[in-house]
């Protein structure tokens, strides 16, 4: 026996408009902890770059390592910020997108105001290698031996 179909007046999960989203919670979540890893990251990163010019001799002064390695891993947590961007477009996490792009944005300062600190560190001992925080550098300009 064949019964009359009639057709579906509105199938809101067909067709062009449809968007599917991630669930508001898990979005909210998942951006606030990779912030948060990344922020973590980036206290590591530099609190490691403050520690190489720490010493508690007061009779002797240690310049802090170059940025420029410093500087790269930023880069990589740049980069993840980035990926992580990408693909929480892809899965509708609208939330984690806007908190990835303000993330990588955040690094780019970084990255720019560290490449030029560095850079001007670099000419700085170039032109004048006994200024202090250059390396050979002492009290005085005396090399430390």
């Amino acid at each position: 026996m064949d019964l009359p179909v009639a057709p579906p007046a509105f199938d809101g999960a067909t067709g062009v408009r449809h968007r599917r989203r991630a669930d508001l919670g898990v979005d909210i979540g998942a951006g606030c902890g990779l912030v948060f890893l990344e922020l973590i990251a980036l206290a590591v990163i530099f609190g490691l770059w403050f520690l190489s010019g720490f010493n508690l001799d007061p009779g002797r002064s240690v310049p802090p390592d170059s940025l420029w390695n410093y500087l790269a891993a930023v880069g990589g947590v740049g980069v993840v910020a980035v990926v992580a961007a990408v693909a929480a477009a892809r899965a509708g996490a609208l939330v984690t997108v806007v908190g990835q792009t303000v993330m990588a944005a955040l690094i780019c300062v970084v990255l720019f105001g560290g490449a030029a600190l560095q850079s001007h560190q670099d000419q700085r001992c170039r032109d004048l290698p006994s200024a202090a925080g250059c390396e050979g550098s002492g009290r005085g300009g005396v090399p430390l031996t």
